[in-house]
């Protein structure tokens, strides 16, 4: 009962930050921090001390997989570079550079150990960084690499924290060792990540059932974490490219139905354990100052070490990205002698009068391949990093959940284990509260402009014009839709063509015409008529149910259509 009494409070308390951080304008995730540390001093609410595995195996596969299956496949591969460089090289660097330090500060703790610290503190945690960004505008460029870092970061971390527990505990022998098992578990992670997705998407795909589909769904990603781990590589790893493959399939694998209820599933999944681990994160607070044994190292001492990891890994991170950028910024012009040059090689192509076949499959791949590459250059031109987004990314470096458990997970036999545990809450807390509450006031200083929204409806109407042209082509020849035996109506095909054509013109209306004059515009006019209609259709079908005069299940159905209509209707925000 006491259980299921804190889930409902818990849950409670998550519904009602999120309400509130919307009106004040400050991120869930630095409230629940704060939430949780003044809970947890109030007499009578229990000390918490949730079980690393718990999150580790519980939570954190399926919080990532929800963020995965929503990272689009062209935006990763675009800002590969910058992803990697940050979750990879930068975490490793930053692990080795804080376990040293650690390693000089505290006598007797060997250097594998403070390594492993090292590793713990090391990934930032993206949640934080990106809720403030979309709020605020941020780029979207600059958004997907925050994305993807806080992706592939968490197994990096991890990755490294479990080999330098092997060689505290000797069952390493080197720094070959040590490379070697980083990369069999990153390999091994993709492949296992990868037939699992696959695999469930295969599956799903044959699937009727909305129900069935979701079930397999919730599971996905501990269907590709248990295997990975128990193969010794990393299951982290190994859901990030479960997720990131079932999202880019979906669309042409999985129906409309599946779509809707993963995004409905997974935006709820993701809310409940994004936002309830950074209560837990206050709310252990009080129990980790009870269990530090100050005759080795008092507790303010260990708050001041945490506080001086946490700047020095502030100033690693700027260190890091500054060149970065600068790097970033050369891409263009390689990307231009290698577009110059495919293009070269098409022209030759095209100039030969009779091609095999051999030479038209190279020539159409060779075309997309152009087509791809001048797309990305265009981005690389538009969207290019400067000094101002350098410096938000270097400041969007909070820790938070992987941070949280790796810590629990140190093993007992380090000395100064618990005080270990507390430097990292340290720099958990303190990167969200510092660097999380100061960056939306950096963002409005450097004025950093976000999506462009009147290019955004030009491209959009773009596009649904060029879907419009491509979806008609049906309409020449219905017969070989409805069957060459049966008439086709003149007012169907005029209805169908008219409703195909009205999101292109939807959208043009937005592209052209301001907010205001929109609302006397004939879309919005048929909208609102459109939406009237269904509040009186919903209205009797509320009287109709209080007669009782139809059957649940033909009420229910009936509420169902209605609920879709009305949704269709409904502007989406965001």
């Amino acid at each position: 009962m006491e259980v299921g009494l804190l889930g409902i409070i818990g849950i409670a308390v998550l519904v009602a930050v999120a309400v509130l951080s919307r009106r004040v304008g400050v991120a869930a995730p630095l409230i629940l921090v704060v939430v949780g540390i003044g809970l947890s001093f109030v007499p009578g609410v229990p000390s918490f001390s949730i079980p690393d595995e718990w999150i580790l195996t519980g939570i954190l596969p399926p919080l990532l997989y929800a963020a995965a299956i929503k990272t689009p496949v062209t935006d990763f591969r675009r800002n590969l570079t910058p992803i990697v460089s940050l979750s990879v090289a930068l975490v490793v660097v930053s692990a080795l550079a804080t376990g040293l330090l650690l390693h000089v500060l505290l006598p007797g703790l060997g250097l594998p150990a403070a390594i492993a610290l090292g590793a713990v503190i090391s990934p930032p945690d993206a949640v934080a960084a990106t809720s403030i960004g979309r709020r605020l505008g941020l780029p979207p460029r600059l958004l997907t690499v925050l994305e993807g870092e806080g992706l592939v970061n968490d197994a990096t971390a991890l990755v490294l924290l479990r080999s330098a527990i092997a060689a505290s505990a000797g069952a390493l022998s080197g720094v070959g060792s040590a490379v070697a098992d980083f990369a069999f578990a990153v390999v091994v992670a993709v492949l296992v990540g990868y037939v699992v997705g696959v695999v469930t998407v295969l599956v799903r795909a044959k699937l009727d059932d909305p129900v069935l589909d979701t079930a397999i769904s919730l599971a996905v990603p501990f269907v590709a974490f248990i295997p990975a781990e128990e193969l010794g590589a990393s299951g982290v790893l190994a859901v990030v490219v479960a997720g990131i493959y079932t999202g880019h399939r979906s669309a042409s694998h999985l129906d409309a139905r599946a779509r809707i209820s993963d995004n409905v599933n997974w935006r709820t999944v993701q809310f409940l354990l994004e936002n309830g681990v950074f209560l837990l994160i206050g709310l252990e607070v009080r129990s980790l100052l009870q269990n530090i044994d100050e005759s080795l190292l008092t507790v303010g001492q260990t708050v001041q070490i945490g506080l001086l990891a946490t700047l020095v890994l502030i100033l690693i991170r700027f260190v890091w990205v500054f060149p970065l950028v600068l790097l970033m910024r050369r891409l263009p012009s390689r990307a231009e002698r290698r577009t110059f040059q495919l293009r070269r090689g098409l022209a030759r192509l095209r100039q030969q009068e009779h091609l095999d076949g051999r030479q038209e499959r190279r020539k159409r791949a060779l075309t997309r391949l152009y087509a791809r590459r001048q797309a990305d250059l265009d981005l690389e031109r538009r969207e290019g990093f400067g000094w101002k987004g350098a410096t938000v990314l270097g400041w969007s470096g909070m820790r938070g959940v992987v941070t949280l458990a790796a810590a629990q997970s140190l093993p007992s036999s380090f000395a100064y284990r618990e005080q270990l545990v507390l430097i990292a809450f340290t720099v958990a807390v303190a990167t969200l509260l510092v660097q999380g509450s100061t960056l939306p006031a950096l963002i409005r200083v450097l004025r950093i402009e976000g999506i462009d929204v009147g290019t955004d409806r030009e491209e959009s109407a773009t596009l649904f014009d060029e879907l419009r042209r491509e979806g008609l082509r049906v309409l020449e020849d219905p017969q070989a839709v409805v069957g060459e035996d049966v008439p086709v109506d003149d007012d169907v095909l005029d209805r169908v063509r008219m409703e195909t054509g009205m999101r292109s013109e939807v959208e043009w209306e937005k592209a052209r015409l301001s907010e205001q004059k929109l609302v006397r515009s004939p879309h919005r006019q048929y909208r609102d008529l459109r939406l009237a209609v269904l509040e009186a259709e919903r209205q009797a079908l509320l009287a109709a149910r209080a007669r009782g005069t139809y059957s649940s299940r033909v009420l229910a159905r009936a509420q169902r259509i209605l609920d879709v209509e009305e949704t269709r209707l409904r502007p989406r925000s965001g």
